[in-house]
């Protein structure tokens, strides 16, 4: 699992506040209407929607909330225009941090992005200088008290893991962007349980942050980088060791 997703975990483990709860929701209803608008607001025939949809189940979002987008996307979306926007930029310690924003206004996420990367130590970057790090993948979670590496491949791979990796307490499943969904339904039908599956970006080369002051700074301007409204997800290459994860949080 990459540093980010570990933090990310951690973070959920833990137990977000209210408001931060209630923004991560925001986030994810947002991705949800965003798909539905460009491909049709069906799951089943929209894989983008589908993962979308599937990692707001992850994330507890009340069914109720899910519809009401779903439905809301059928009816057109009227008068709501998002426009996915990317920055690129570096936090200390020379961490890249490619964001995405999803927003309506062009002009509130840039000034935000801004002011997050400037009050936190980061700086920004021209466009092309670190989304060249990062490829699109399938990532699925999977614990590692619940199968063995060997149960996961002889579930999943023909439907289309490419690979599997094992830290401590998790799997790590890749796959291509567009089978995520079949692996999962594959993995959960030989009653493999997948903790999280998404669409991700993961970096081709990580940052080692062995210092616990530095590993403090870069995921002070993450948080407040997701803090943001417009902003829909946080990439980054941070490899820092889970004592220093664990200690921070």
């Amino acid at each position: 699992m990459s540093g980010h997703s570990k933090w990310a975990t951690i973070k959920h483990q833990k137990g977000a506040k209210d408001a931060k709860r209630g923004k991560l929701f925001a986030r994810l209803i947002r991705g949800i209407e965003a798909a539905a608008k460009v491909g049709g607001p069906d799951p089943a025939g929209n894989p983008t929607l589908a993962t979308a949809v599937q990692k707001a189940k992850d994330a507890s979002v009340p069914k109720d909330n899910i519809e009401r987008a779903l439905k809301r996307a059928a009816g057109g979306l009227e008068g709501v225009h998002y426009d996915t926007i990317y920055y690129e930029g570096y936090a200390p310690g020379g961490v890249a941090l490619y964001v995405e924003c999803l927003t309506d206004n062009r002009n509130r996420a840039g000034n935000d992005v801004r002011a997050a990367f400037n009050k936190n130590g980061g700086s920004l970057a021209e466009p092309g200088a670190v989304n060249y790090l990062f490829a699109r993948k399938g990532v699925l979670l999977v614990p590692a008290d619940r199968a063995t590496e060997d149960d996961i491949l002889l579930a999943g791979l023909d439907a289309g893991i490419t690979d599997v990796r094992a830290d401590e307490e998790t799997f790590t499943v890749t796959t291509e962007p567009a089978d995520v969904q079949a692996v999962r339904s594959a993995l959960e039908g030989a009653g493999i349980p997948v903790e999280s599956s998404d669409s991700t970006l993961v970096p081709s080369v990580t940052v080692p942050i062995a210092d616990e002051s530095v590993a403090k700074q870069v995921l002070r301007l993450v948080d407040a980088l997701e803090d943001c409204d417009d902003v829909q997800e946080v990439f980054s290459n941070f490899d820092i060791p889970d004592r220093i994860l664990e200690a921070v949080a």
